[in-house]
């Protein structure tokens, strides 16, 4: 469907969308879009940690708390 579209098309689309928000309103657009994607990769990231899959990783400290032995007992 869009295997026909070449530079000039891209060029007109453009020019369409800075005439309807106007060039000025552009850097304030683009602005406001990588914000929202950083947003965006910082909830998806800490949606992660949140959901369940933090619990079941330990920390360096607990992973060798758990292959120490106890004290007063021997390993075989």
């Amino acid at each position: 469907m869009l295997h026909n579209l070449t530079g000039w098309h891209a060029l007109i689309v453009l020019a369409v969308i800075i005439l309807v928000f106007g060039a000025a309103k552009l850097p304030a657009l683009a602005k406001s879009i990588g914000q929202s994607l950083r947003i965006l990769k910082t909830e998806v990231g800490s949606s992660d940690t949140t959901t369940g899959a933090g619990d079941t990783h330990a920390t360096g400290e607990q992973q060798v708390a758990a292959e120490q032995p106890a004290a007063g007992t021997r390993r075989s």
